[in-house]
């Protein structure tokens, strides 16, 4: 399980040109994955071979200077709650500003590893004027110019070196089902409503991440793990407003799930913050089922249902092949079905196709619609299989794999599930060279 690195400091000092910078790095090689990725304030990043989750607080917070003082210090104390590791980002153009000093009397009260990055070095002068920020009272410093990437390199060193090593935990391969969503949309009323004075429940498991609590839970002759991120919280520290607090919440229990049943307030609908945490699953290739809850609250007639489930998939493109369940935790209403949807999801998602079958039906449907000609040269896909790996991907072996464009990556995936159901699984679609 991946530690988290938290980015904070004021606006404009460079914190999201960094995070691309790492970000990117890694997302060019590993994930290719179709379509966009939407929310840029998460992602993954690895440095040495030790992989860690990177989040730019500053993408959470839009609004004017003053919104943002207030703002800042909440962000600042979830990153100190919630991270394994702090950077601390500062501007040499701008020297040390009231804010700043805000946030280092936050941080010099920590335990956890923290990095004070003077950011835009990018000569002599500048590393001189760098000085300064020993008045913050954090120690050592690192110069960097985000820009260009001058010493990043020294500066990652010596972040994973300060990362704490995750222990690898052992414990029965049992599914895990995390429940998550935006603050009050109803994830501890489904949660309770699923398990109530329940005789269904095995044991309880304190949450190996501190933030998720672990349910086992038989139902329908099949057992699993259910982890509510809405779990423990030390209330004193809730802050319900902060966007950031739940995808920062999520990003634990996602990464540790197998299938994220997503709850959704039915009177707010499928908005920025559900979005947010939707791609967090989508590009980390877990099932997702999404739950719209509080359905009783609302005015319904006979197309209600279909006319809400269709605005939901038109946000949710490209990846529309996902179960929609309405419920009411309140009244209990379809709760078990969506158990059962998520246990069908995960199915999906350890499903393996011979590869005779693949191309058996997969190779017509090809040569009738071959990809489409590039510079007169001509695409010509010769075999498929699906690759051993935990979630689906698939090869397609081809002549010129890098004519081959999204849209008829698209088109193969829409084919895949068609004929193989993947329902609720995000599939990864590779071309290879013969």
């Amino acid at each position: 399980m991946s530690n988290i690195v938290a980015i904070v400091g004021r606006p404009n000092v460079g914190k999201s040109t960094f995070f691309n910078r790492l970000i990117q790095r890694r997302e060019a090689i590993v994930d290719a994955v179709s379509g966009v990725t939407r929310d840029r304030h998460y992602g993954k990043s690895d440095w040495n071979g030790k992989e860690f989750s990177l989040i730019d607080t500053g993408g959470y917070v839009l609004g004017s200077d003053d919104v943002f003082e207030a703002e800042i210090d909440k962000q600042v104390e979830l990153a100190i709650d919630e991270a394994d590791a702090i950077i601390f980002m500062v501007d040499v153009e701008a020297g040390v500003t009231g804010m700043d000093e805000d946030v280092a009397k936050l941080l010099r009260k920590v335990s956890k590893p923290v990095f004070l990055v003077v950011n835009k070095v990018d000569n002599a002068k500048r590393a001189e004027d760098a000085v300064e920020f020993y008045s913050l009272g954090l120690g050592e410093y690192h110069t960097i110019a985000s820009i260009n990437g001058s010493g990043t390199g020294e500066l990652l060193d010596a972040l994973v070196e300060a990362l704490p090593e995750k222990e690898e935990i052992e414990e029965e391969e049992l599914p895990r089902f995390a429940v998550v969503g935006r603050p009050n949309a109803g994830k501890s009323s489904f949660i309770n409503a699923l398990i109530g004075e329940d005789r269904y429940i095995v044991t309880d498991i304190a949450g190996t991440t501190r933030d998720a609590i672990d349910t086992k839970y038989n139902r329908f002759g099949f057992e699993f793990n259910l982890v509510d991120t809405a779990g423990i919280r030390r209330k004193s520290k809730v802050k319900e407003d902060l966007e950031f607090y739940s995808v920062m919440r999520s990003v634990r229990a996602i990464e540790h799930a197998d299938v994220c049943l997503l709850v959704l307030d039915a009177t707010r609908g499928f908005d920025g913050q559900v979005q947010n945490i939707f791609w967090l699953a989508e590009r980390n290739r877990k099932g997702i089922v999404v739950l719209v809850n509080k359905w009783d609250l609302v005015e319904k007639d006979h197309k209600s249902v279909k006319e809400y489930e269709k605005a939901i998939k038109k946000q949710m493109e490209p990846f529309t092949d996902v179960p929609v369940i309405f419920i009411s935790a309140l009244t209990k209403q379809r709760i078990f079905k969506a158990i059962e949807t998520a246990v069908e999801v995960y199915q999906n998602r350890a499903k393996k196709i011979k590869t005779s079958q693949l191309n058996d039906i997969l190779l017509p449907i090809i040569e009738n619609y071959p990809p489409p000609a590039y510079k007169a040269k001509y695409v010509k896909i010769k075999y498929i299989m699906q690759l051993p790996t935990p979630q689906p991907q698939f090869a397609f072996f081809c002549n010129l794999p890098q004519y081959i464009k999204d849209p008829y990556k698209r088109f193969l995936e829409n084919k895949i599930r068609e004929h193989f159901g993947f329902k609720g699984v995000p599939i990864s679609v590779y071309m290879r060279k013969k």
